[in-house]
């Protein structure tokens, strides 16, 4: 049991870690924060591999280090805790996908979409008066459709990402990315 739990702390800091690389490595950056990076990428396996409440501990630690390096964008504490503590934290309801054979992608989906849920609730009430009066060639008249065209942008080519990495993976890393490798070592 201690040997698990300290696994468990190591493989956490070390993808917690990597996922701090990967979102400064950014692929597209939109100009008022938010960015294509594959920097959920490790959170979800972890919280896939070691379940929802370490997930969300990831994903809260993640959020953190986001908070301090990442120099993005914040206007008051509440988008300090809804940009980041909060929208990094729900990356971890993938872990509802554990035990699952494809519970990566289950888990991906449903942590991208929280993640965009609270983005998208942070724009529309924090973020409405830095609206512009046009967006992607469209008019802007509710904020609730600015932040759900501006956070939909980056979240779902993100989600997409990740999913097509793990699609990728899933063969050669199968026992990895369902935690089977975690289930055999509990029953030997």
């Amino acid at each position: 049991m201690r040997n698990r739990k300290l696994q468990m702390l190591c493989e956490g800091a070390i993808l917690v870690a990597l996922a701090q690389i990967l979102s400064m490595l950014k692929l597209w950056e939109m100009p008022w924060g938010g960015s294509i990076t594959l920097g959920m990428l490790p959170i979800f396996l972890f919280a896939v591999r070691w379940g929802t409440r370490w997930g969300l501990v990831a994903g809260f630690a993640y959020g953190l280090l986001q908070v301090m390096f990442d120099g993005g964008f914040a206007i008051s504490w509440q988008s300090i805790l809804g940009d980041y503590l909060v929208a990094f934290t729900v990356l971890g309801l993938a872990g509802l996908g554990r035990g699952r054979e494809k519970g990566i992608f289950l888990g991906t989906v449903l942590g991208g979409a929280a993640r965009f849920v609270v983005h998208w609730v942070v724009g529309a009430t924090v973020w409405a008066m830095y609206m512009p009066d046009a967006f992607f060639g469209m008019t802007m008249t509710s904020p609730w459709l600015y932040s759900l065209l501006y956070n939909g942008f980056y979240m779902l080519i993100d989600t997409l990402l990740c999913l097509v990495i793990f699609a990728l993976l899933f063969r050669p890393m199968h026992q990895y990315l369902t935690g089977a490798d975690l289930r055999k070592t509990t029953e030997q």
